[in-house]
């Protein structure tokens, strides 16, 4: 089904699954993400701003402590 270039606002999709899907070029605004899961997904090129990050984990590895132990170091380390 192609629904390219289509809108959508106060949706509830908790608990659904997508599988085989292109978000490519989408923007997700005020979305609530948590516990969810992302596999096998291609991000490259994914920005993410202005987000609440606690629990975060990519493989398994704390976003949180990671910007953390990057925001300490030096510059040029």
């Amino acid at each position: 089904m192609n629904l390219s270039g289509t809108s959508f606002h106060d949706v509830k999709l908790s608990a659904a699954t997508f599988s085989d899907v292109d978000l490519s070029g989408s923007e997700l605004r005020d979305v609530n993400l948590s516990g969810a899961e992302i596999r096998d997904a291609n991000l490259s090129g994914v920005s993410i701003k202005d987000c609440a990050l606690a629990g975060m984990t990519i493989n398994g590895i704390s976003v949180e402590h990671l910007l953390a132990l990057y925001r300490g170091m030096k510059v040029g380390e």
